[in-house]
């Protein structure tokens, strides 16, 4: 059975960790950043795209389609890996994705690009959860916080870099080279991984839930498309979106009852008896809910109203995720000296709060310095809630359920994404709009009726008067949809003051006698394989 596979060689020696678990860590934040990266350098690359394949009616699949692929697949990759065995199906992912990016930069349509990307989508979707899970198998709990920095380090590297790699890609190669570059660094993870990675195969003899899956991707389809659509494509109230929310009410309702009677459920319900695994899922979900929002709004408004260049747009984001990624190291090594992490969702939620309170009060005349601050305390709040709700998540399930425990939680927090951005984005041009109305009423409310954002050429180009009109409106825009976000920040305040603390697995002799809590977190599982890579 699967499940004797797990057993661990020995909690002595956990710490230690050769030169092979350094050289796989290496590939899994290759394959990572490969999947953080690419909508980021594709974005830049957009009006290229446009110019040579036209199509521009269909432009906003180009991102939809990866994005509902790879939500949709994210928790079957996670059970695939737990009934499998993980090297198997992460190396399968690896070699999906790479072979849609190769089909994407082929593409000679409009039609086939997004057809590419959703097969590129899919293998995206076992990206993230490999990394995770892999990592969860193969270091405890305790000393995983040392290698939250290398996370945070992809992340904000990707954030940062992404809009310029892009750049510079398409204005040196062409557009396709933003999809062909993925492949030598795949190349380059999938032959570390295969030489150096070496986990206990698995053969489970459990059949696959299609009906599960079914029904699990139709709903999370059905709820992207929502948010995505909504207030954009079709009002909030058409008939076409509320058959949409309709429909993923549905399937997500037949998904919970069939979960409780199929063999082999695709998410086991029983890994929400955890207090602690469902408080970091609504915590995951929130802090999805705000970053990516903070990322789409932060340089808007550093464009239109404090007139910094679009090309440096990942730059202006600096002061958040240095914040984050430093946070984020210390946050890890704390936990790991002292196996204490309670402290880190609490002062998360509270840094998370106060600063996207401070973002919201952002106005015409808030300097560069100061917002730069704001965006500090944001990256403070997220540094530490963004890997400690996966270490916490992984630590509360056995380790049979690894895989469905970080998918999961990967898929809160992409769902969280997809809402922060539909909600704010519908409060912000909604703001813009009418404040465009009040202040420039006829041709400046009609200039950016369609848009609520404006080049900086563009805007320069706009008479003084419609100029500072459009400039407080993004200005009030901002203010809505922060203080939105910020008081989204509260109930993940609110929720880690019910965060229990329980041993972190690998943590000693003390922490592998205590008995499981009473909330069902297996404080004493097993320890993870080390000695096997």
């Amino acid at each position: 059975m699967a499940e004797k596979t797990e057993a661990a060689t020995g909690g002595a020696g956990a710490g230690k960790q050769p030169r092979s678990v350094r050289v796989v860590l290496l590939a899994l934040m290759i394959a990572m950043m490969l999947a953080m990266l690419d909508n980021m350098i594709i974005g830049t690359a957009m009006p290229t795209i446009v110019g040579e394949l036209g199509g521009l009616e269909h432009l906003s699949w180009v991102v939809t389609a990866y994005t509902l692929a790879t939500a949709a697949s994210t928790p079957l990759w996670g059970k695939l890996g737990d009934m499998y065995g993980r090297k198997g199906v992460f190396m399968t992912s690896i070699v999906i994705f790479l072979a849609g990016s190769a089909l994407s930069g082929m593409a000679q349509d409009m039609g086939q690009l997004i057809g590419f990307r959703a097969v590129q989508g899919l293998g995206a979707g076992g990206l993230m959860v490999g990394v995770m899970a892999i990592i969860g198998d193969l270091i405890p709990p305790r000393e995983r916080g040392k290698y939250q920095g290398m996370i945070a380090g992809v992340m904000a590297l990707s954030m940062i870099g992404g809009p310029l790699v892009g750049g510079t890609i398409t204005d040196h190669w062409g557009w396709r080279w933003s999809f062909y570059i993925n492949i030598p660094l795949g190349v380059v993870a999938l032959i570390a991984i295969s030489a150096v990675l070496h986990l206990p195969k698995k053969r489970s003899e459990a059949r696959i839930d299609y009906l599960g899956a079914a029904l699990l991707t139709i709903g999370i389809t059905a709820i992207v498309l929502v948010t995505t659509w909504g207030g954009t494509e079709y009002a909030w109230t058409s008939a076409r979106i509320m058959e949409l929310i309709g429909i993923g009410v549905a399937a997500l309702v037949g998904f919970v009852f069939w979960q409780t009677r199929a063999a082999e459920p695709i998410l086991p319900l029983h890994i929400f008896r955890s207090r602690n695994f469902t408080l970091m899922s609504v915590i995951g979900f929130i802090v999805g809910f705000v970053m990516f929002g903070a990322t789409l709004f932060l340089p808007l408004y550093q464009q239109s109203v404090q007139g910094a260049s679009a090309t440096n747009s990942g730059l202006l984001l600096l002061p958040m995720l240095g914040a984050m990624l430093v946070t984020s190291m210390v946050a890890g090594r704390v936990t790991t000296s002292t196996g204490r992490y309670k402290i880190f969702p609490v002062a998360g939620g509270a840094l998370m709060t106060v600063g996207l309170y401070l973002l919201s009060i952002m106005d015409t005349d808030t300097t560069r310095f100061t917002s730069g601050l704001y965006m500090a305390v944001v990256g403070l709040g997220m540094g530490c809630l963004m890997q400690i709700t996966m270490l916490v998540a992984q630590n509360s399930v056995e380790m049979k359920d690894m895989g469905v425990a970080s998918s999961s939680t990967t898929l809160f927090r992409t769902l969280g994404s997809s809402f922060g951005v539909a909600i704010m984005g519908a409060l912000f041009n909604n703001r813009v709009q009418d404040v465009m109305a009040e202040r420039a009423a006829g041709s400046g409310a009609k200039a950016t009726e369609q848009s609520a954002t404006l080049t900086a050429d563009a805007l320069n180009a706009l008479p003084a008067a419609i100029r500072d009109a459009y400039q407080h409106a993004v200005s009030a825009g901002t203010h809505t949809a922060f203080l939105l976000g910020s008081a989204v920040a509260v109930l993940a305040l609110v929720a880690s003051f019910f965060v229990k603390e329980v041993p972190l697995k690998g943590a000693g002799p003390k922490a592998a006698d205590a008995p499981a809590d009473g909330d069902g977190d297996p404080a004493t599982a097993k320890a993870p394989v080390t000695e096997a890579v």
